[in-house]
């Protein structure tokens, strides 16, 4: 009889060959298995899982129901092996944490940012930061992917980055503006003079190292206050939220089968199929106008 511990390794070991990146998952389960051990317990009920997961008491509701969220799986794939674990019912911590409403940044604030950025106390870091910024407002990529970009994967001639292993392991190639590899080509040309260490990270701090995500949050944030745009909160992510909104707009203007062109655009930002990509969009007014026009001449009721 396999312990749970060896159908933890192996069910990480599964996760990890079909592309998910287990670190979350690890942890998580390696603390719920650790509770089990503790209480001389070698099969998951749901009263067990529920004990651990509304851990510590002090914590969000959603945090908790994330936690039994990824016990369930990982009982789900235990089950199938071995009946006498129960998989917890999905209602017995239902998600209480909605999706967050992006925020929508119109080029003019976009500007406003990329002005910001030029009060940061290094000419070099000010550069970086609007290089940076400038490439996640134009193309819509990840913020972890323009932050993993290698010196490497910047294709100069046939204008195009590489995107290694991202969500799902899966690589793509991102074709990008000629304003963006202008853009790419005097940040690296500065960061050549600037970087003595050669850092392999095409985006590089004053350390010659490469950037932080959570330094990036913090200096984003700040650029958004200083720009005098009201937000109450500032996230990089919205970049990508607003990439897809301002391309399926240009769509509508053009008069092009939005429908027919999704696929396209869930290809450029990386993902799986077009539902994902639907997640990432939201009702702007100018959008809902386009729609709502489009959708009167369908009818019939403009000309």
């Amino acid at each position: 009889m396999k312990t749970l511990r060896t159908h933890l390794v192996e069910y990480l070991e599964m996760r990890l060959a079909l592309g998910f990146k287990p670190k979350r998952h690890k942890w998580l389960l390696s603390s719920f298995v650790a509770f089990l051990e503790a209480k001389h317990r070698s099969v998951i009920t749901s009263d067990l899982a529920l004990d651990w997961a509304k851990q510590p008491l002090g914590a969000h509701p959603g945090w908790w129901a994330q936690k039994l969220s990824t016990v369930r799986v990982f009982a789900r794939y235990v089950h199938l092996a071995d009946c006498r674990h129960a998989v917890p019912p999905r209602d017995l911590l239902p998600k209480s944490t909605p999706r967050s409403t992006p925020v929508l940044y119109s080029p003019q604030d976009v500007s406003k940012i990329l002005r910001a950025a030029t009060e940061l106390e290094s000419p070099f870091r000010t550069l970086t930061h609007q290089t940076l910024i400038g490439l996640l407002a134009a193309t819509g990529m990840r913020v972890g992917e323009a932050l993993r970009l290698k010196t490497d994967d910047v294709d100069w001639k046939n204008e195009l980055v590489l995107i290694r292993h991202s969500k799902f392991r899966k690589s793509r190639e991102v074709v990008l503006h000629a304003s963006v590899m202008r853009a790419l080509k005097r940040y690296a040309i500065q960061r050549e003079r600037f970087d003595k260490s050669r850092s392999a990270a095409f985006f590089v701090s004053l350390a010659g190292t490469a950037l932080i995500y959570n330094n990036v949050h913090r200096t984003f944030a700040g650029l958004v206050r200083r720009a005098g745009i009201a937000r109450k909160r500032a996230r990089l992510h919205d970049l990508r939220h607003t990439f897809a909104v301002q391309t399926l707009l240009q769509w509508h203007r053009e008069g092009l089968d939005v429908n027919a062109w999704m696929p396209r655009l869930s290809t450029y930002l990386g993902h799986a199929d077009p539902a994902a990509t639907y997640w990432y969009l939201t009702a702007s007014p100018e959008l809902m106008a386009l729609v709502g026009r489009k959708l009167e001449r369908a009818l019939g009721a403009l000309p």
